[in-house]
């Protein structure tokens, strides 16, 4: 018996996805509170404890622009949970006695990962460099970042805010690079490596107080040392398995939500404590979940909210394409007409990139 079931973690992805493809477009949108994401903005923590105190009719927007990026960090644990599960949970047994499923080599296991990501990777970037091509404000690629990007390491080189088009590809990069950090040190290896390498890159976050919009914060998060916490946290994670019942289940998903909630709101206006809100961002999805699980009434919302999951990757690499074309609407004034049939289209096109992205694999 495992914490999450497979029905809980597509649902995860769900709410995740949700949110990171309505931040991806309402951030966009000038009257909207801005996020921090990759580096920590003083006025944008301000204005948006202004919004929370003088709620106007866009609160719901302002909410999903300034915290819809934390799907990502979602995202990151799910794919440590599931690594642990594949790699070091009783899915095999072998004959050393070990369980899990045998990786032959750091060389094997980085390109099967490769492999999969790319179909989908590739299908977007070149749809999007169409749509793009089509479209007024077209970006202007260099033949490395192109290469880069293709090459799923474009995060490590400088300037990312720039260099990454469109943006949200970033973590595709990101991915190879946490991936090659659990062939390398994480593997099979006692769980203290994994606490040991989260405090290591926390610390490194911490270093970079005295420059919190600085372009050294912002690299570390576009890349694995930003994301290392929520990654480790899903292997830690893996080990633990489900025994709450229906009663506890209510009863702690509940308050570990709310206070889980609390925490992401009110650490959010200071830098040291902007660095361990991604921590309370897994804590409350999973108790999140794990509530409505436990509520049979609410059984139809988790089945829906897993259904956008299923498509989930498939919404990630097709979104910037549907917002390119309509986002227009949007900043011309009419922002729910604009979102609504973004949000339409999304669904539509994803669906059908989920067919195309299995016949390319």
């Amino acid at each position: 018996m495992t914490l999450l079931s497979r029905a809980e973690c597509s649902a995860l992805r769900g709410i995740a996805i949700i949110g990171i493809f309505l931040h991806n477009y309402l951030h966009w949108l000038g009257p909207m509170v801005k996020e921090n994401e990759y580096q920590f903005h003083m006025h944008n923590a301000e204005r948006f404890w202004y919004i929370l105190t003088h709620p106007d009719q866009n609160l719901l927007y302002h909410l999903f622009s300034f915290f819809g990026h934390y799907g990502v960090p979602v995202f990151v644990f799910l794919s440590g949970y599931g690594l642990y599960l594949k790699y070091e949970s009783g899915v095999e047994q072998r004959n050393d006695g070990a369980t899990g499923l045998r990786i032959n080599g750091i060389w094997e296991f980085m390109k099967s990962h490769y492999q999969k990501l790319f179909p989908m990777m590739f299908l977007g970037f070149c749809t999007f460099a169409m749509v793009d091509w089509m479209t007024p404000g077209r970006h202007h690629w260099t033949w490395d970042a192109i290469i880069e990007q293709l090459t799923m390491t474009i995060n490590i080189f400088p300037d990312p805010d720039h260099r990454i088009w469109p943006g949200p590809y970033w973590f595709f990069g990101l991915m190879m690079e946490l991936y090659l950090v659990y062939r390398l040190f994480l593997y099979r290896r006692h769980w203290g490596w994994n606490v040991g390498l989260i405090i290591c890159c926390m610390a490194i976050q911490t270093l970079c107080y005295d420059s919190p919009e600085g372009d050294a914060i912002n690299r570390i998060r576009y890349n694995f040392m930003g994301n290392m916490m929520p990654f480790g946290m899903g292997l830690l994670c893996g080990r633990l398995t489900q025994d709450f019942g229906t009663t506890e289940l209510r009863n702690y998903g509940i308050t570990a939500f709310l206070l889980s909630t609390a925490a992401i709101i009110l650490l959010s206006f200071n830098f040291w404590t902007w660095l361990i809100v991604p921590f309370f961002v897994v804590v409350a999805h999973v108790a999140f979940i794990k509530m409505l699980s436990a509520i049979p009434a609410a059984d139809i919302l988790v089945r829906g909210i897993a259904w956008v999951g299923g498509i989930s990757a498939a919404i990630f690499v097709c979104h910037p394409i549907t917002r390119k074309i309509f986002i227009p609407i949007s900043r011309s004034g009419d922002i729910l007409d604009g979102l609504t049939i973004y949000i339409i289209a999304t669904i539509l096109l994803a669906i059908i990139f989920k067919k195309i992205i299995a016949t390319l694999k």
